[in-house]
């Protein structure tokens, strides 16, 4: 399996950088975007690294954040054949702490390329698009909201979904932001590799070092190398590097990794 970065918050330089995530990935039967960046940089840096993203055979949207979805409607223009698998609660308004929307178009809604689930689905031998079901550690939204009705209520991230990749005895798990929680991510799938945010960024070196320990344990428990990007945070990402050494890797805008 094959990712290339083309949306993160760091790039190499003469890649444009940007809070926000988009992987292209290839494997043996796909060609794959997960994640669409917070606007059209994602397109600009695939042609520089020469990717027809055209050719996309299928899409992800891992959650429903300004973020990872701002591209969507700069992809549609590009790529004719893709459908994008999303949870169905993508498209409800999202707030964070300081009840900022940081959601979707809502007008994009509806689109007859996306394809909206409630629960896991499997595409086909090679894919699954999975959630996290049953939390076993609570989680922080620090201050995240959604609205329902007129009411704005605490985020669950009820619709941040994660891609499934098999490739002969490998498994690869691919993730957004990883809101519900590594541990719960750890307890919730069994995978050789992780790439994505992790979502650590909001969580001091120092004083909240016995959480960022949980987090080490989760991923020594899970015996899995991590590709770290986005939300985990450069502080945290140097963390979790001097814990676990050549087990986690950080990612940046412009960079491909070749997982075996």
């Amino acid at each position: 399996m094959k990712v290339t970065v083309l949306s993160e918050n760091k790039s190499r330089p003469g890649f444009l950088s940007e809070h926000g995530l988009s992987l292209y990935i290839e494997t043996e039967r796909h060609k794959i975007l997960f994640d669409f960046g917070a606007g059209s940089n994602f397109l600009s840096n695939a042609e520089k690294l020469g990717i027809d993203l055209g050719k996309v055979d299928v899409a992800f949207l891992s959650h429903g954040h300004y973020d990872h979805g701002g591209g969507l409607l700069s992809f549609l223009d590009v790529n004719k054949i893709a459908n994008i698998y999303m949870n169905e609660l993508v498209f409800e308004p999202h707030y964070n702490g300081q009840n900022k929307y940081i959601g979707l178009d809502e007008t994009l809604d509806g689109h007859p390329r996306f394809i909206k689930v409630r629960d896991d689905i499997t595409i086909d031998p090679e894919l699954s698009f999975v959630k996290i079901g049953r939390l076993v550690k609570s989680i922080d939204t620090h201050g995240q909201k959604v609205k329902r009705g007129k009411i704005l209520e605490k985020e669950k991230y009820e619709h941040e979904m994660y891609l499934m990749i098999k490739e002969g005895y490998k498994t690869y798990l691919i993730s957004g932001c990883t809101h519900k929680g590594l541990i719960n991510l750890v307890h919730a799938f069994r995978f050789n590799a992780f790439v994505g945010g992790l979502h650590l960024m909001k969580y001091d070196p120092i004083w909240d070092e016995d959480l960022l320990l949980e987090a080490v344990k989760a991923m020594k428990d899970s015996c899995a190398e991590y590709y770290s990007c986005h939300c985990t945070g450069e502080e945290q990402f140097q963390f979790l590097k001097d814990e676990l050494k050549d087990k986690v890797h950080d990612l940046i805008c412009g960079q491909s990794i070749t997982i075996e």
